[in-house]
């Protein structure tokens, strides 16, 4: 693409190359690493599903049972390779003898790990498959109708109910949204346990479960070959359950997750190693299925100044990248985030968001940014709420965004009404169409307040880079860095579910799906 601001390459190498070198010393402590999560996620992958009479999901029984004798650190892989070699049932079998009483993992006799893959990987390779198959049909469907070269007008429901988001993401792709993402219940993130079943009782949002995502995606699929186009679903991939719900979106074909490596540390307060060592696996599994992962920087400024505190965003997506490089993750299904927030009273604000978009654009060229609405700054006046989404509708063409979250001039007051939503999908429209081609037509001065401002970001962000790498990345989340937010490396929430993984431990499922980029 152009370059039409004239970055400062040497601070782009700087950023980059501190980036990546505090990425590869975080892997290594990933590597010697695993946590509940990803136990339960080598469960849900060798086709462990369902609940017990107490409506716990298998999966937890199996791995609370796993950590209850302290094995947690040989690994699902290895135990549940044992018990098929000890019993000959099958996976979900042993889960569920586990819940009755009749299989104890820590009595089982020892076997040799050549033995043990020789039962595990033939499950493994079935369900990697099983995500191959999904990837192709995603593929047969945009080989069909052709994909959008312009921005993805992407639309979000939230009801609680799934049959009324179903109702809702139809009409919104109907309407021309190219993107349903179904917004997760309030505080599902800080669950340590996913949800079963169909759901219809979430509170500013629906339960992220299986049931759900099968669901929707049938629903989008219907629609879709409707409208001859094919829409793509999101969900959230993050918290507690941040790679089980990788897991499952890669078996139901889910398009786009949200998906941030320090999300859940900072406005969770997940622990950080706990979230570090999650992120990876899920990020292996997004990337063998063809999914775009959302980053969350936008979320920095809702606590931060979006003028002050900028350069922590680019920070961060130079981090996203590089922590996503590492878990195989190409920079294609990199969505990685920033967001329309600057104080609308701030003079010259609309050349600071447009400098930020077009240095975002510039530096991660092949990224398909996820580019985020004004919410901080919006009220209850909606035309005034409906102008600065049309100011964010024409930052995202003029600088080739990708994923556009479409703003809502109602969002100041209640969830949108699908009136809501269709004004704003016919605002952007209408912008996308008549300045199609405006950013190829006009050039950024040189020394100018954008180019300068660009600039100044830039070299802070590449100086903070700089920082982190000297004191490590857990060092920099105590000392609060990013959005105003202190962690502790020690604190928060499932600190307890991590562990270092024993001599034995082995991950199928990494062995299958990490690409090398």
């Amino acid at each position: 693409m152009t370059e039409k601001l004239r970055l400062n390459q040497e601070n782009v190498k700087k950023a980059r190359e501190s980036a990546h070198r505090i990425a590869v010393e975080t892997q290594s402590f990933i590597d010697l690493h695993t946590t509940v999560t990803v136990e339960r996620t080598v469960c849900r992958l060798l086709g462990i599903d369902g609940i017990n009479a107490l409506d716990v999901p298998l999966p937890n029984v199996v791995v609370d049972h796993m950590s209850e004798k302290g094995l947690l650190g040989v690994g699902a892989a290895y135990l549940l390779g044992t018990a098929m070699l000890d019993t000959g049932k099958t996976p979900q079998e042993i889960a569920e003898a586990i819940d009755e009483g009749t299989i104890d993992l820590s009595k089982l006799p020892p076997r040799s790990i050549e033995d043990i893959r020789s039962v595990i990987m033939p499950v493994a390779e079935a369900t990697a498959e099983r995500v191959r198959k999904n990837v192709a049909k995603r593929n047969e469907y945009l080989k069909e109708f052709g994909d959008k070269t312009d921005p993805y007008l992407y639309v979000i429901v939230a009801t609680g109910n799934i049959y009324e988001d179903i109702t809702q993401a139809k009409a919104a792709a109907k309407q021309g949204a190219d993107i349903i993402a179904v917004i997760r219940t309030t505080g599902q993130s800080l669950l340590d346990y996913v949800p079963f079943g169909a759901t219809t009782e979430g509170f500013g949002g629906t339960y992220a479960t299986q049931e759900n995502f099968r669901l929707m995606r049938a629903a989008l699929d219907e629609v879709g070959e409707e409208e001859h186009r094919y829409i793509r679903l999101c969900n959230y991939c993050s918290g507690l359950c941040m790679p089980e719900i990788a897991a499952m979106g890669a078996l139901e074909r889910l398009d786009v997750m949200l998906n941030d490596a320090l999300y859940g540390i900072l406005f969770r307060d997940i622990n950080p190693q706990r979230t570090i060592i999650d992120q990876y696996m899920s990020r292996v599994i997004n990337s063998f299925a063809g999914v775009i992962i959302n980053t969350g920087e936008d979320n920095y400024l809702t606590t931060a100044d979006a003028v002050e505190e900028a350069h922590t965003v680019l920070a961060s997506q130079f981090l996203n990248e590089q922590f996503a490089l590492e878990a195989g993750l190409p920079e294609e299904q990199q969505g990685l985030g920033h967001a329309f927030e600057i104080n609308p009273d701030v003079e010259n604000g609309f050349l600071y968001e447009l400098a930020q978009a077009q240095m975002a654009r510039q530096i991660f060229p092949k990224a398909p940014l996820k580019y985020m609405p004004p919410t901080k700054f919006m009220t209850g006046n909606i035309f005034r709420g409906h102008v600065q989404d049309a100011l964010f509708n024409i930052v995202t063409i003029l600088t080739g965004q990708k994923l556009h979250l479409l703003g809502m001039l109602t969002e100041a007051i209640h969830t949108p009404f699908m009136s809501d939503r269709a004004l704003s999908i016919e605002n952007a429209q209408y912008i996308f169409r008549t300045m199609h081609d405006l950013g190829d037509d006009i050039t950024f001065r040189e020394g100018g307040i954008m180019e300068t401002r660009a600039n100044e970001v830039l070299k802070k962000a590449a100086d903070l880079l700089g920082e982190i790498e000297k004191m490590g990345l857990f060092a920099t989340l105590e000392k609060g860095i990013f959005a105003d937010i202190k962690r502790s490396r020690d604190g928060g929430k499932g600190l307890a579910g991590v562990t270092r993984k024993d001599a034995v431990y082995f991950n199928p499922f990494i062995e299958l799906m990490k690409r090398e980029v």
